[in-house]
């Protein structure tokens, strides 16, 4: 089974390869090391044969939506503070709060592929000026983050 990360927002939201470092563009497949290679690769929810949106969980509000899978991303009860998991963490950050600027609101969600619209095990707001480091960012499975930033 594999976890994934999703995240919707009112506005458009980034896709493509987060922390992906290659040595050069010359050589896109050769890594200084295994680290270099750990990325994030964001998809959105736009269905290009059909020429339409889906939706990747029923539990989100809103339109723009992307997912992830969470290789290094971990759940609350598997925390293993590597530097794979610090560097996804710190990616997914990052990226929320770019989004997070853009509209003020995200919606942050993880679940098993498949699992989506199940039952939320828990749901929760909160002011993204109260997440201090990317470690808050650890959800449980099929938790959803309401994510704000009002001043």
């Amino acid at each position: 089974m594999t976890q994934y990360i999703y995240i919707a927002s009112p506005m458009r939201l980034p896709e493509g390869s987060f922390g992906f470092n290659p040595i050069s563009p010359e050589q896109p497949n050769v890594f200084r090391n295994e680290l270099d290679f750990i990325h994030l690769y964001f998809e959105n929810n736009y269905d290009r044969e059909l020429k339409q949106r889906f939706n990747y969980s029923q539990h989100f509000s809103y339109k723009h939506q992307v997912g992830a899978y969470s290789n290094q991303i971990p759940l609350k009860n598997v925390l293993r503070k590597t530097q794979e998991e610090e560097k996804c963490l710190t990616l997914l950050y990052n990226y929320i709060e770019e989004a997070i600027q853009n509209s003020n609101i995200v919606e942050y969600f993880t679940s098993v592929n498949g699992q989506e619209d199940l039952p939320l095990s828990r749901k929760r707001s909160i002011n993204w000026l109260d997440i201090k480091n990317p470690y808050d960012l650890v959800l449980e499975d099929r938790e959803l983050l309401e994510i704000t930033f009002w001043n």
